[in-house]
């Protein structure tokens, strides 16, 4: 075989191999997307036992919002969902705006939800609040392994009537 044909079909082998690949990534961040969306719709109801297919078992999450609260496995986060759940059962986060880049999915949603049981140091007040909300996910192996959340918590506390505090 003459080296210009060998150097074309290498070529041209890379060159599919290559556009392969940029069909498989939209693929790919779709699929991601649409488990971050399965984690919304467990969370939304309560359906803990669907986090098992969709989060990995040493997951962990972060937040600036909860600093005292440190969860690195799904069992513990499947209990502080619990625990929210307790404080406002009707909590419900519907997603605004999802984008995908590489391992990682960005969230911006509304949370809303009433608070009629305590909530840490707080009683209930039976009142409602609406929090926007923004998370990265990070995925691995079609798995949540990481979560960044963050929210305006003294809007939250404002709308529930915990802040200012009473005097």
């Amino acid at each position: 075989m003459k080296p210009q044909k060998l150097l074309f079909l290498i070529s041209l082998t890379l060159i599919l191999g290559l556009m392969a690949c940029n069909q498989t990534a939209p693929a790919k961040l779709e699929a991601n997307k649409n488990i971050v969306r399965q984690f919304s719709e467990a969370f939304n109801n309560h359906d803990y036992q669907a986090l098992d297919g969709i989060v990995a078992p040493n997951f962990i999450r972060h937040s600036q919002a909860t600093p005292d609260v440190h969860i690195s496995s799904l069992e513990a986060f499947k209990q502080f969902c619990k625990m929210s759940a307790e404080s406002i059962p009707d909590m419900k986060g519907v997603i605004e705006i999802i984008v995908a880049e590489g391992d990682f999915v960005a969230v911006y949603a509304t949370f809303t939800g009433t608070q009629t049981g305590p909530m840490g140091p707080f009683s209930a007040t039976n009142k409602k609040m609406e929090s926007k909300t923004m998370a990265f996910f990070k995925l691995e192996d079609g798995k949540i392994t990481e979560l960044w959340i963050e929210w305006d918590n003294l809007a939250m506390l404002s709308q529930l009537g915990h802040f200012p505090p009473p005097k």
